[in-house]
């Protein structure tokens, strides 16, 4: 072994001692191109430190103007590069180690031999973002060069062209796209979670929904989180008119309608993403149609499960979960009492929300809301404020009894009755002052 190269190693001893990886780019081309250099004397070296702390080992290293390369060192008559170490976690295996530079493929193509980039196209430079993608200008998101080369690069570009795709209302074009579906079980295999989490909050709360449909035409949603591309077997009625469809349908849908009103909230539109995923686990047919009981509490303890998965903070989980478990509550008719514990959550805003992007997702009716709507306003007057629907006047009319204590009697029962949410009109209180009247 030559001693330019036994300085190399020594370089990379050095480096490795101090908690880096380095190592000598092709020891075996490069000792051969050594010895045809003549005079001209240059080792590439890969490394993942940076330029500061080669500094620090070697005081004398200097920065370069070269893209890709850290910095360079000369000592003995040789000229040391140092290269950018590949250490993404979501590159291909055989993609990870660096086997050519521009400076080899130069030597190789000045002896007349094929360029081996061919067949080890990983070249150490700086980290890019874009660089992988053309120009979005074009109006699609495409990979650069070969779909399926590039994408070996790194994995997690497939999730990036979803959220271009996603985010700019772009198609992704079809070579890309069948790459990205090809590749889903690698992707999956080497994309750590950490980096898909990262790709999917730069994901718009308003183009989520197309997200998630891009990640179930891939099949990526499958590996990810199975239990909601399940849901796209799972069946339930629209509104009478428009018959079936399936519970992933009515999902995304919800998931687009949402930030309509509230616009930018990513987590109110993540808990539309799993506000129904609890039907897949309480489905039940029975009488000609599809019956979910109780799948808002279930959904929130299998969301909670999946976000875990997901590596969610706990702090997001036990809010999306709590909009999970309450989304169905103002479904219904709810009295002064049931207005009231629902205006107490934090998260009442969302709620309504959630529940107004459900009905216009289905079609659906709205005479629940509206009344719930008018029944918050209510709640917003404090209980010792409101007023029965009967005054004296009209409880001894509809009684018969005559001015006295029992009036005034029945005027309070009648108010907690009202707060307790036992009476909820004008004919209902007519009612309870009769049967009052009698047990007096």
């Amino acid at each position: 072994m030559s001693q330019p190269f036994k300085d190399a190693i020594g370089f990379c001893k050095t480096i490795m001692r101090n908690g880096f990886d380095a190592y000598v780019i092709n020891a075996r081309l490069q000792e051969l191109t050594l010895a045809e250099s003549g005079s001209e004397q240059e080792i590439d070296i890969c490394t993942e430190a940076g330029l500061s702390e080669l500094q620090k080992l070697f005081p004398s290293i200097q920065d370069s103007a070269d893209k890709g390369i850290v910095g360079s060192l000369s000592e003995g008559g040789v000229t040391f590069y140092f290269y950018v170490a590949d250490v993404e976690l979501s590159s291909y295996t055989e993609e990870s180690v660096s086997r050519m530079t521009p400076r080899l493929l130069k030597r190789l193509e000045e002896r007349g031999d094929i360029p081996l980039s061919s067949v080890c196209p990983y070249i150490p430079k700086a980290k890019d973002m874009y660089a992988d993608f053309a120009d979005l200008s074009e109006g699609v998101v495409r990979f650069k060069g070969i779909a399926d080369e590039a994408l070996k690069k790194d994995y997690s570009l497939a999730f990036r062209a979803l959220r271009f795709a996603a985010n700019y209302g772009l198609e992704i074009e079809s070579n890309s796209w069948m790459s990205i579906v090809r590749n889903a079980r690698r992707v999956l295999d080497y994309v750590p979670m950490p980096d898909f989490i990262d790709e999917w909050r730069k994901v718009e709360a308003e183009a989520m929904y197309k997200f998630v449909q891009l990640l179930f035409d891939s099949m990526l949603l499958h590996g990810l989180v199975p239990e909601l591309a399940a849901l796209s077997r799972v069946k339930q009625i629209k509104n009478e008119e428009e018959g079936e469809e399936t519970v992933l349908q009515h999902t995304l849908d919800v998931m687009r309608h949402y930030p309509e009103e509230l616009p930018y909230d990513w987590y109110g539109t993540v808990a539309c993403m799993f506000h129904d995923v609890g039907k897949l686990y309480t489905a039940d047919y029975y009488d000609d149609t599809w019956h979910f009981l109780q799948h808002h509490r279930v959904g929130a303890k299998v969301t909670r499960k999946i976000l875990k998965r997901l590596s969610f903070m706990h702090e997001d989980i036990d809010l999306i979960c709590e909009l999970v478990q309450n989304h169905m509550r103002p479904h219904f008719m709810l009295t002064d009492k049931g207005i009231r514990r629902l205006k107490a959550l934090d998260e009442y805003p969302r709620i309504m929300e959630m529940v107004r992007a459900d009905i216009k997702a289905r079609n659906g009716s709205w005479r629940e809301f509206n009344h719930n709507l008018k029944m918050a306003e209510r709640a917003d007057i404090p209980e010792e404020a409101i007023e029965p629907f009967m005054n004296g006047n009209e409880i001894m009319q509809a009684t018969g009894l005559k001015p006295g204590p029992k009036v005034g009697i029945i005027r309070d029962e009648m108010l907690k009755a009202q707060i307790a949410g036992d009476v909820l009109t004008y004919e209902d209180a007519v009612a309870f002052a009769k049967k009052a009247s009698k047990r007096m």
